[in-house]
């Protein structure tokens, strides 16, 4: 059977939240600026998070409209701060109280230590990060579009590459010890794909970042309990014809995924649960119709985020079950 869900705001929350003053690193000028931490009283207490991925200076140029073939043009605003999809997820997980430990590689120049240093001063536990005497930190331009609300990344790759006996046994254990999930964004393949196998072992779940498909990537979904990812990965990865369709065949693809993800930006997400009675076997339905009926529900006058769940309906084949979760519909913000 299936089950669709909508997300929509006035969802009210039982963690409450204390704010403080942090210091933020800026890697062109060294100028401070506030930043803040916020903590969640009702966290389990000391939960850690291994993350594996990568870690980046961030470029950020902000223009008008995004700019045509051989345009001069003018920012609106620069900033330059630390990314990569692994430093920010461990970065938010650090801020939100949580005991975050992140596996990367970055090189001993001025990128690779304002990187760590941003990354320590977050509360991230960098003593995993393995640092290269020689070679270039990761770093990437970014174009934000102030019209479409649209980035456009030109990433260049840090070197030398993280390697597996980048990390020492010891060190693996060390970082899993006490784990209760591993999160990985697909970069680092021969190391994430090391660091997952030794997290199966020990029974942590696996939650895997899909931006897009990548070398790897494969080996690591199929270790994977959870798939969180972009608008755009569903559709590339499983060449269905329709979102709802890709989510559906990569439950089906990939059967021991509790739930895919697919994030829609200012739209918010949508996911779908596999239930309990669900076995490997289940077929494909016709999930558009399911959405279309959830999009009909929508309230967009709302400004908070918000759920609306679809009732169970029979599969085409088979009765199972799968609770499909549309959009944590939230305002938009810009980027």
């Amino acid at each position: 059977m299936w089950n669709l869900c909508t997300v929509i705001p006035n969802v009210s929350s039982t963690f409450t939240f204390s704010v403080q003053p942090h210091p933020f690193l800026n890697f062109v000028n060294r100028r401070r600026r506030p930043r803040c931490r916020v903590t969640m009283s009702s966290d389990p207490q000391n939960a850690v998070v291994v993350g594996c991925g990568g870690v980046a200076v961030d470029y950020l140029a902000s223009v008008a409209a995004y700019p045509k073939p051989d345009d001069k043009i003018r920012t609106t605003n620069l900033k330059v701060q630390g990314g990569g999809n692994a430093g920010n997820a461990l970065t938010c997980l650090a801020r939100l109280g949580l005991n975050a430990r992140l596996i990367s590689k970055v090189a001993d120049d001025s990128q690779g230590r304002g990187i760590l240093d941003e990354l320590r001063a977050d509360g991230v536990d960098t003593s995993f990060i393995v640092v290269s005497k020689e070679g270039t930190s990761p770093f990437t331009y970014i174009i934000v579009d102030n019209q479409t609300k649209t980035r456009t990344c030109i990433h260049t790759p840090g070197y030398p590459p993280m390697i597996p006996d980048n990390l020492p046994k010891s060190s693996l254990l060390s970082a899993l010890d006490g784990a209760k999930i591993a999160y990985f964004d697909g970069r680092l393949p021969d190391t994430a794909l090391l660091v997952a196998q030794e997290a199966v072992k020990k029974n942590i779940p696996i939650l895997i970042d899909a931006e897009r498909p990548r070398e790897g990537l494969d080996d690591l979904l199929k270790l994977a309990d959870y798939v969180v990812c972009s608008a755009k990965f569903p559709k590339a990865w499983t060449e269905a014809s329709t979102l709802p369709q890709a989510l559906v065949s990569m439950l089906l693809m990939l059967p021991n995924i509790k739930f895919v993800i697919v994030t829609l930006g200012k739209d918010g997400c949508i996911m779908l649960e596999r239930t309990a009675d669900t076995g490997p076997s289940a077929e494909e339905v016709d999930a558009d119709t399911l959405l279309e009926s959830l999009e009909l529900k929508r309230n967009k006058s709302v400004s908070t985020p918000t759920c609306i769940q679809s009732l169970s309906v029979p599969s085409l084949l088979q009765r199972k079950c799968y609770p499909l979760l549309l959009m944590w519909q939230v305002p938009s913000a810009g980027i």
